[in-house]
């Protein structure tokens, strides 16, 4: 029996896809293993979103040629789709396996390579035709929570960005799939599933008439297959009072949790990214969610160092963060990517300077997200139980909690509904359990 394994990088989207390729391969015949055992095959999904996600993936390919040399090394994934010649190019690369066939990774390892699609970004932009390619509903070891991709590709032009190039346009999976794969999920024992996405927010745009995703989470809603459905990342543009009012009255069903990217705090800054919002549209956003849900917590993506971002420039972002009720930040310098207009841009960020602004930004996101986890002490929040360990129980609350439970045993994948009594030493949530469901 031929043994793989299998390597991602990138977002949750990769995740999810590596997952997919995962089950194909093991239902084919093939074993998955790990490091202590060498695999005869690696399978390297790829990331190409910044400059620095490519030099990574780059590096990802060549430790696994030197960790595996008896290995088949298939690379994959959206630096594989757009720089298909770079990989090829590497000694000790087998193959390279592009979007359209990464799922039939088991017919390519069993026959060779048969009728693969043509690589590179210009098979991709001309994607208007590609049809949305449904993936297995795949759920974590854990068995509590799942990933379903219901939208990939994008039409937006970011200016940083070439993740367009490799997924090509925006496409969904029809709604009465959506409904079939979360039923299952359900039947399977699933507590909570991640609706995720390239562009989460375009779902059914590509439909005629087009449906809106706040229409199919209604449907989500009302027929409530799982106990709970969280949000992958959304645009500030897509979060409508519709969806807000929809969460907010969905009893805990709608996760009272989203990810919305900002990028920058700067108006200058955002139009040469090519966001189409300002900073004020951002904040009236943000605003409204705080309004509406209190509780919710809101994560916020942040680049610093995008060209031509002055000191003024930073300090509108800074400030703009600082003073709306986020919880959490994932801060990333901007890093080049070939092939997209921002890696001709003038004027450069020194890399210590944008190292800076990234520290200052970090520091507070972490001041804001301890001061979200102290803002919930004495509330009663429902937790997903993932895992028992050293005699406490952990798990996620609906609004992103990460919650402990001291002295109690609770079998994973079940709900309990908990009272938050404060932080740790070490900053850890902790709660007394309250009851169980």
């Amino acid at each position: 029996m031929k043994r793989f394994t299998t390597i991602t990088l990138g977002c949750k989207v990769n995740q999810c896809e590596s997952a997919a390729i995962c089950q194909r391969l093991s239902d084919s015949g093939l074993q998955a293993v790990h490091d202590q055992i060498k695999p005869d095959v690696v399978v390297i999904n790829t990331c190409t979103v910044t400059g620095k996600a490519a030099m990574q993936s780059r590096q990802a390919v060549r430790q696994a040629i030197r960790k595996y040399p008896q290995a088949q090394i298939i690379v994959t994934g959206c630096y594989a789709q757009t720089a298909p010649e770079e990989i090829q190019a590497m000694p000790g690369v087998d193959l390279v396996v592009g979007h359209e066939d990464k799922l039939r990774l088991d017919e390519v390892i069993s026959r060779g390579a048969p009728n693969l699609s043509p690589l590179g970004p210009r098979s991709r932009t001309e994607g208007d035709s590609c049809e949305f390619s449904a993936l297995p509903s795949i759920a974590r070891e854990d068995r509590t929570r799942a990933f379903l991709k219901i939208q990939d590709g994008c039409n937006t032009r970011c200016t940083y960005c070439i993740v367009p190039y490799a997924r090509g346009n925006s496409r969904s999976m029809p709604p009465a799939e959506v409904l079939d794969h979360l039923r299952q999920l359900g039947r399977d024992g699933i507590k909570e599933v991640v609706l995720t996405g390239i562009h989460l927010g375009a779902y059914g745009s590509d439909f005629r008439p087009p449906m809106p995703l706040p229409v199919l989470l209604q449907s989500i809603n009302a027929e409530g297959p799982v106990h709970r459905i969280r949000l992958s990342s959304i645009e500030p543009t897509e979060v409508d009072s519709r969806l807000i009012e929809l969460i907010a009255f969905s009893h805990g069903k709608l996760c009272r949790h989203l990810h919305i990217p900002l990028q920058s705090g700067d108006d200058t800054i955002l139009r040469r990214m090519g966001r189409p919002y300002s900073r004020e549209q951002f904040a009236q956003v943000i605003k409204e969610i705080h309004r509406q849900m209190p509780e919710a917590a809101i994560g916020v993506d942040v680049m610093a160092g995008f060209p031509g971002e002055t000191d003024e420039a930073f300090e509108n972002s800074y400030h703009l963060i600082e003073e709306l009720p986020v919880t959490y930040l994932h801060v990333f310098p901007f890093s080049a990517r070939k092939g997209t207009p921002a890696a001709g841009f003038k004027p450069k960020v020194p890399e210590r300077i944008s190292k800076d602004r990234c520290l200052r930004l970090r520091l507070l996101g972490q001041a804001k997200q301890k001061a979200f986890y102290q803002s919930m002490v004495g509330r009663h929040l429902e937790v997903l139980i993932e895992s028992n360990e050293n005699g406490r129980a952990k798990g996620w609350s609906d609004n992103y909690l990460p919650v402990i439970i001291p002295e109690v045993l609770v079998e994973a994948n079940h709900l309990v509904m908990t009272q938050i009594i404060g932080l740790n030493s070490e900053g850890e949530v902790v709660a007394h359990l309250v009851n169980k469901q």
